[in-house]
């Protein structure tokens, strides 16, 4: 473990990409987030150091990170090896606002567990990393950890039940860890899991035949309009036709004036003065996201992703190309749109039936093509912090920096928690 704190140390502070994977309860619905941390390449051939190296390097940095900036209201899972468990640095990191994942390389010797007693007396919580069986190390580190992650894709599907079997406990919660099909998210429910990791979630299930409901056809018409650069009379027709969708949006409306001394609005005509086209477009691409209620619950995993690549892009764009409103608009369309697909279980291009986008954006959704294609692909690495060379070809193109890129991050990470506020 020697070679990981020295490629730790010599890692420069800024040249790392930062990744959040969402941690989903068994309503669905958000409850943590894993932190992945990656060395950047300084260009497309540079090869991404070891994990956990990153990790030690940067946990230094939590504190000016800002965990609330990062995760929000969430608990952020964070990667440790016997260097950073044995290290004064991990003291940097919140404890109510982490628990340290402790990876399957790690042995339990008696120094080990003697301090991760130590550090479970000052209020940190464990979590067991890449379980695929009962080993020696899971035996001695079972009773003090909190959360056992169990690796679906290293356990056969008739192993699995005898594993959860085994490993259940009073006082250990399972989580299942690359859950990349609805499949295998029922399978785990039945099985008792408590937490659920994996983009399973943001998976389309296509199904033939399946429609667009009226009420998400109503939202995708005034999408339209809006795009279309129909008038305010138009625009407020179609909203009326949908009660729920009025009450909605002058919910969002007079949520987003809360605090800024602005009078409430009492009707759509008014609701449609005070946000302007750029911000009633935004809100409508959100209300998309909604339950079935209409309400936005910003603690759902889609929304949070689709948000997220919205304010990147967008970010991106003025970062790239300052003054441009216009494009920065178009880029949040682009990032929010691209979970259209499994968000409504139908091809990209059938919802291309019901809004007529731009070339430029199709081109975006459907084939990565063009700056705003480069951009969503960036965003798309960095959920997974991609270890191949996708993510350095995409920065190369698009000519930003990895620490203007993080910096994104963060702003668009901050935002999406402010949006939160705004609709609660």
């Amino acid at each position: 473990m020697q070679a990981v704190a020295t490629a730790a140390t010599s890692t420069p502070s800024d040249e790392f990409f930062l990744a959040r994977q969402p941690i989903l309860g068994r309503d669905q619905k958000l409850v943590a987030f894993e932190l992945l941390f990656r060395a950047a390449p300084e260009h497309e051939d540079a090869q991404l150091t070891d994990y956990a190296a990153a990790t030690a390097a940067v946990i230094s940095h939590a504190s000016q990170l800002g965990m609330k900036q990062v995760v929000g209201e969430q608990v952020a899972f964070v990667n440790v090896d016997e260097v950073v468990l044995m290290s004064d640095f991990v003291r940097f990191l919140p404890p109510d606002k982490v628990i340290l994942e402790i990876l399957e390389t790690v042995r339990p010797t008696t120094a080990l567990l003697a301090r991760v007693r130590e550090l479970k007396e000052l209020g940190f919580k464990f979590a067991l990393d890449d379980v695929i069986g009962h080993s020696e190390q899971v035996s001695k580190l079972m009773s003090l950890v909190d959360i056992i992650k169990i690796d679906l894709q290293g356990v056969g599907r008739g192993e699995l039940a005898e594993l959860v079997r085994t490993l259940r406990g009073p006082h250990q919660k399972l989580l299942a860890e690359k859950v990349e099909t609805i499949e295998e998210f029922e399978l785990c429910l039945e099985l008792g899991f408590e937490y659920f990791q994996g983009y399973y979630f943001a998976r389309p299930a296509i199904l033939s035949g399946k429609k667009i409901t009226p009420s998400e056809l109503v939202l995708l018409r005034l999408f339209d309009l809006i795009h279309s650069q129909a008038d305010n009379d138009a625009i407020e027709a179609a909203v009326k036709r949908d009660p729920l969708l009025s009450l909605n949006l002058l919910r969002l409306v007079n949520g987003h004036l809360a605090g800024t001394g602005a009078p409430q609005v009492e009707s759509i005509s008014q609701a449609l003065v005070q946000l302007g086209r750029s911000q009633l477009q935004r809100w409508v691409q959100i209300l998309l996201y909604s339950g079935p209620e209409g309400h936005v619950e910003l603690n759902s995993p889609l929304l949070q992703m689709a948000t997220t690549r919205g304010r990147l892009l967008e970010l991106m764009t003025l970062t790239l190309r300052p003054g441009d409103v216009a494009g920065a608009n178009t880029a949040f369309t682009v990032g929010i749109m691209s979970l259209m697909d499994a968000l409504f279980d139908v091809p990209m291009r059938e919802i291309f039936d019901k809004v007529d986008l731009s070339r430029e954006v199709r081109a975006a959704l459907l084939e990565r093509d063009g700056d705003y294609g480069a951009m969503l692909s960036v965003a798309e690495a960095l959920e997974h912090v991609d270890p191949d060379r996708n993510l350095a070809a995409a920065l190369d193109r698009l000519g930003l920096s990895v620490k203007q890129v993080r910096d994104i991050e963060l702003a668009a990470f901050g935002w999406v928690r402010e949006l939160g506020a705004e609709v609660h």
